[in-house]
This record gives structure tokens, C-alpha cells and sequence, in this order.
């Protein structure tokens, strides 16, 4: 398996740290609004390589943290005149039930930085003890020239950003890029530490967690591209002066969604929130949206886009359903599966193309590609076993991209009703086909 490692702009075989294990961590919520379709694109890409890593059989540790203390919490608490507790529990629940309707699989666990105090202050207390940070009246700033690769990760030259950075210069700070570990306020919750009250800085929060959940190096850190400089760039220099490594062997950056051609922020106001969508069409057609196009690419999403994906998603779940009835009333569901050259070719595609940096474009295309061979095997009356073999191809394919394809098993009641529409359809008593398709449908059996 090939990934696009940012850090050293190349695609490289993937190699875990410990045999069968996957050790993940993506940047979580900081939850102070309502998660829009733009923060979805992360979630839904990540939640898709923990499902292929599970397929292949790997063991995976996979963990997201959540910002629970930060300005904008703090602001929206004074806004709405609760807590920042209460904030932070309203918008995690939305995210966390957001997840849940999108059909992610729940993260091995989800740290949140209140719970992690201690731990952030005594590793701020280290990095200022080894010289690689220093307080001033009661702030404490990471020293960056004490990182020979900073920059590593963005591409971005120092001396460039020393240029801008002149312009805001903070007179406290020995270098103007020097960035904040622990800051001095009185505005709302704050923690007693060696150098006052105050909060951490958010670049230090990851770094803790990291350590604390995994107790080293991971394999793959990700998150979207907005996150590679500063947050990434400096998560990776607390770990080099503290741990001695890059935090992770792989670090991986997904594409911005554009909404109608614009960046979609939620500063700007023009925001789709994710259950306003996936109340006006199915989660699923969403999710096929998303990743019809190769993670690092940026997305676009017009009303056009959504709507084809809303049609493709109905074609690929009318094909589904079909097939499962065909073998549901011919009791077949459980028969084994016999090999069918064509389908078992598309799955060796649909593969080779996800273990090519997760190239989830192509993989549709071979995903189309089973739905079109059904549709000749349902014409061309293929056996059980051929028929139960593409069923389970596609199931391995939806499970994989995360798509809720289920359909129950047939009652005897509604095995009888199958029976009798297909006796009045013979019969051209279409009276009562009718009758008995509306109450087919109604128990979603057509």
C-alpha cells in the first residue's frame, strides 16, 4: 500500500510500526457550532482508511480529540449565557450524533483537552526546562529556532515567514514566530499553572493527547490541509524537542471543500450544516459525494454535483435491493458463492486502487463497474452462486466506503404477499397487484 506522506512529498509503501496494528489519530472538533459539510470531508475520508485497514485485518487504534476550551467556546458561552461546559457539551453531542447519521465508525476514544490539564501543563514545564521555551509575564512561547526542520512539513521557508511575521510582532517574543504554549488570561475558564492562571495553546494539545493515548510514535496523523501550518508544523516541533521524532511516520492532509466555487467558512456565514443536508437527502448519496474525488484534491459542492450523486446512489441501492429479493425468494441467501471472473476482477481493481494513496475516484469507477455487471446478471438469469458471490462483492465495497447497504430478510407473511402479487401480475388482475404493491412497499420490500 502506497500513502502521499506530506512530510516528505512522496508517496511511500506503508510500513505500521507494530505488526498488524494501525495506530491513527486525526485533529478533532473544537466545539463551538455546529459541524457543516466542510468539517464532514475529514471525518468521512479518515473513517473510510480505518475501514479498509479493518478489512484487511489489521487491529486499529484510532483517536480524535476534542477542544473543549477556546476563545470562540468561550465567546459563544457568553453569547448564549451558559457555560463553557455546556457548550462544549451541546455542539460534541451534535458532532458525535453527526457521525452517527453519516454511519462512521466510533473512534477508539476521543480525549478532550479539560481532562488532559495536568499533563499539558507539566509538558510545557519540561519544554521550558530544556530550554526549548520560556515565560514572559505569564505567557510561555516555544522557541522555533530550536528546530532545525521547521517548516519540514508546509514547505514554508523561515526566512519568508520571518518577513511577515514582523509586521504583528509580538514585542515579548524573542522571534516573531515564535508561537504560544500557555496563555495568560482572566476571560473565562482558566487553570493554575507555575507561570499564572491561564489556558494552553491549542498546538500543544494534540502533542499531549498523542502521547498519553498512543505512548509514542503513531503511524498516521491527519487532518485538512488548513491544519498543516501552523498546527501540524508546530505539533511536530514540541515532539522533536521533547520526544525526539516527527509524531507520526506518515501525516496526511485532506482537500478543502469549496461550496459553489467560494471557500465555505463559517466566519463568512456561508456554511452547509451536515443534518440540515442529510434531512433532504440520504447520508449515503452524501458520503458518495464526498469521496467520488481523490482526497488531496479539493471538492467542490454545487446543488448539480449533489444531485447526480443522489441519482448514482439510488442506482447503486435499487441494484442492491434487487439482487438481495432475487435470492431472499429463491432462499439462496446462504448458499455459497461462486466466483465471477468479471466481478472478482472489478473487486482485484477497486482494491488496487485504494491501496494507491486511497484513491477513492477510481474505486468508484470499479464500484459502477459491479452494478453494471449485476444488472447483466439479473438479465442473463446467472446462477445463485454467481448471484450471491456480486452480493457480496458489493456488500465488501460498501462496507469499505462506509455506505449503509442493508435490506432484512423476507417474513413468511411477506413471502406470501410476494407470491400472491406475483399470481394477480400473471393473472392481469391489476386491481389487486396494485393493492398488493402499495403493501409491498409500505413494508419496504419493494
Amino acid at each position: 500500500m502506497l500513502i502521499y506522506n506530506t512530510y516528505t512529498r512522496e508517496k511511500e509503501e506503508f510500513k505500521p510500526i507494530e505488526e498488524n496494528k494501525v495506530k491513527m489519530y486525526i485533529c478533532g472538533p473544537t466545539v463551538y457550532n455546529y459541524i457543516h459539510i466542510g468539517n464532514a470531508r475529514p471525518v468521512l475520508f479518515f473513517d473510510l482508511v480505518h475501514r479498509y485497514f479493518k478489512y484487511l485485518g489489521y487491529e486499529v487504534e484510532f483517536v480524535s480529540n476534542v477542544t473543549d476550551v477556546d476563545d470562540k467556546i468561550i465567546n459563544r458561552a457568553i453569547e448564549e449565557e451558559v457555560t463553557e461546559a455546556e457548550i462544549a457539551e451541546k455542539y460534541l453531542n451534535y458532532f458525535l450524533e453527526c457521525n452517527q447519521l453519516l454511519n462512521a465508525l466510533p473512534f477508539t476514544s476521543m480525549p478532550k483537552v479539560t481532562e488532559n490539564m495536568d499533563e499539558m501543563i507539566q509538558f510545557i514545564h519540561e519544554l521550558v526546562e530544556r530550554g526549548f521555551a520560556y515565560a514572559v509575564d505569564g505567557d510561555v512561547y516555544f522557541r522555533i529556532d530550536k528546530v532545525r526542520e521547521y517548516g519540514q512539513l508546509s514547505g514554508k521557508k523561515i526566512e519568508e515567514l520571518e518577513v511577515g511575521a514582523r509586521i504583528a510582532e509580538d514585542s515579548k517574543k524573542e522571534n516573531p514566530l515564535d508561537f504560544v504554549l500557555w496563555k495568560k488570561t482572566d476571560k473565562g475558564i482558566t487553570w493554575d499553572s507555575p507561570w499564572g492562571a491561564g489556558r494552553p495553546g491549542w498546538h500543544t494539545e494534540c502533542v499531549v493527547m498523542i502521547g498519553k493515548e498512543f505512548g509514542g510514535k503513531i503511524d498516521i496523523h491527519g487532518g485538512g490541509t488548513d491544519l498543516q501550518f501552523p498546527h501540524h508544523e508546530n505539533e511536530i516541533a514540541q515532539s522533536i524537542c521533547m520526544n525526539g521524532h516527527s509524531l507520526a511516520n506518515y501525516w496526511m492532509h485532506v482537500g478543502r471543500l469549496g461550496l459553489n466555487n467560494e471557500k465555505m467558512s463559517k466566519s463568512l456565514g456561508n456554511v452547509i450544516n451536515v443534518k440540515d443536508l442529510i434531512e433532504a437527502i440520504d447520508a449515503n448519496a452524501f458520503r458518495l459525494f464526498m469521496l467520488s474525488v481523490h482526497y488531496r484534491q479539493p471538492i467542490n459542492y454545487t446543488e448539480e454535483n449533489i444531485q447526480l450523486a443522489v441519482k448514482e446512489w439510488q442506482k447503486i441501492k435499487s441494484t442492491f435491493e434487487q439482487l438481495h429479493l432475487k435470492l431472499d425468494l429463491a432462499e439462496a441467501l446462504d448458499v455459497e458463492g461462486e466466483v465471477v471472473p468479471e466481478i472478482e476482477n472489478l473487486m482485484q481493481q477497486f482494491t488496487l486502487a485504494l491501496e494507491d494513496d486511497f484513491n477513492t475516484s477510481n474505486a468508484i469507477t470499479s464500484l459502477y463497474g459491479v452494478i453494471k455487471e449485476i444488472n447483466k446478471m439479473t438479465r442473463a438469469k446467472a446462477s445463485d452462486a454467481a448471484c450471491k458471490y456480486a452480493l457480496m462483492t458489493l456488500q465488501n465495497m460498501a462496507y469499505i466506503f462506509g455506505f449503509d447497504l442493508s435490506k432484512k430478510r423476507l417474513t413468511l407473511e411477506e413471502r406470501e404477499l410476494m407470491k400472491a402479487w406475483e399470481e394477480a401480475r400473471k393473472a392481469k388482475d391489476f386491481k389487486k397487484a396494485d393493492e398488493l404493491r402499495a403493501q409491498l412497499q409500505a413494508l419496504n420490500v419493494l
